[in-house]
């Protein structure tokens, strides 16, 4: 290279170091969301291809499919505010839980917080009792306090569910126990089957009410050994998600007693959220029911020799320390813990997907202390096609962009 050259290309580097410096946590943030997106689209292997992330032409092919799968009579009159369609909809998944009643809410946001607000008029005691990873206490924005009248209480921060002594012993009274199932910032984890049922007969021992969070709850029958009905049958009332594990378009059904139910349509309406139209959404619904639910078990089941593979494949290529949470994963989704920095680990994240058509981490990196960071790895339909050895030789790959990373020795 001519020293004329060779000066371009430092000029080069450092013209992109300074542009990376100058901007901002957003716009850094943005940037690797496109790239993010851009990998996964242009992957020959993932574990997982989340439909949220496929374009308008994907996703309405999805409306296709639950055409040719035969799910809804298409010559039916389109739903109005909440019959048609979203009340088959509704009916279904009242039987698949083994409650009374059931109802459609376009987010589990307002489901939940309807849910609670109908419990503590019920009860008299606004207190909720819940975990301080629970997804009201993370991502919703103080929404219980700040719209819905409640007082979230939290009973340990501990990364697993509560316990019955911690339920029993919790010093000041709640009208419901709220339980996330599984937890998913303590890694998707859930608790026993007799730990759960020990739990639930320590809240009524206190005369409180017990909901499930259970966005998730579909592929936690696998841990718990037993069909969604028995496991939601704990319960006094649970919600459901369409989209996060069904890969719906999205929406949530409420389900419990039909006195609650129906209570519960009230304030859905006065919260804004008995929509004109919703059959899209609802169909979505529909095929995830008939696609993915019966599935969940394999995922789940293939996830636990994709961890397996992942620690094996960090210790074979000689990373100081990894570690899988929880192992074996509960559900289908986990996550992994490594020791680097975010931007180390995300910057040799793209590249591995960008370079050799593999997503082996997709999901962002979250820092969780000075030079430690973890993400999250979901399990569908695609990472059944990947054996063991797929996932060491996708490790091993990944590790090699990692320590040039480490190094600075990445090409320009």
């Amino acid at each position: 290279m001519s020293d004329t050259a060779e000066e371009t290309g430092r000029h080069h580097e450092r013209s992109e170091e300074e542009e990376s410096e100058s901007l901002s946590d957003a716009e850094q943030g943005k940037r690797r969301r496109e790239r993010r997106i851009a990998a996964y689209r242009g992957a020959r292997r993932v574990l997982a291809r989340p439909g949220f992330l496929g374009t308008l032409r994907e996703r309405l092919a999805l409306l296709d499919e639950a055409r040719a799968l035969d799910l809804y009579d298409l010559d039916e009159p389109a739903d109005l505010y909440g019959d048609g369609i979203v009340g088959a909809l509704e009916e279904k998944v009242a039987g698949l839980l083994g409650k009374e009643a059931a109802a459609f809410f376009p987010t589990g946001t307002m489901a939940q917080q309807v849910a609670l607000r109908c419990w503590a008029g019920r009860t008299g005691n606004p207190t909720v009792a819940l975990h301080a990873l629970a997804h009201p206490e993370m991502y919703e924005r103080d929404a219980f306090s700040q719209v819905s009248g409640l007082r979230p209480v939290q009973v340990t921060s501990e990364p697993r569910l509560p316990t019955a002594d911690e339920i029993r012993d919790f010093d000041e009274p709640f009208g419901a126990l709220m339980l996330e199932l599984p937890l998913r910032d303590a890694g998707f984890v859930l608790p026993s089957w007799e730990e759960l049922t020990e739990v639930v007969e320590a809240a009524r021992e206190r005369d409180a009410v017990v909901h499930f969070d259970g966005a998730r709850l579909w592929e936690s029958t696998v841990h718990f050994g037993r069909p969604p009905a028995e496991i939601a049958a704990l319960a006094d009332s649970v919600y459901v998600s369409f989209y996060k594990s069904l890969d719906g378009f999205g929406g949530a059904v409420l389900a419990g007693p039909r006195t609650l139910v129906d209570e519960a349509r009230t304030w859905r309406h006065r919260y804004g959220g008995t929509l004109f139209q919703q059959f899209p959404t609802a169909l979505s619904a529909l095929a995830g029911l008939e696609r993915e639910l019966p599935r969940l078990p394999e995922y789940v089941a293939h996830a636990r020799v994709v961890a397996a593979a992942l620690r094996d494949g960090f210790a074979a290529a000689g990373v100081p320390w990894a570690r899988v949470h929880p192992e074996p994963p509960h559900t289908n989704e986990f996550q992994v813990w490594l020791p680097y920095d975010t931007d180390v680990l995300t910057e040799a994240s793209l590249r591995h997907a960008e370079e050799t058509k593999t997503v082996l981490f997709g999901y962002p990196w979250d820092a969780k202390g000075p030079g430690l960071a973890c993400t999250e790895v979901s399990v569908r339909a695609p990472g059944l096609e990947w054996t063991a050895d797929d996932v060491r030789t996708a490790v091993a790959e990944f590790v090699a962009r990692l320590t040039e990373e480490v190094s600075g020795e990445v090409r320009k």
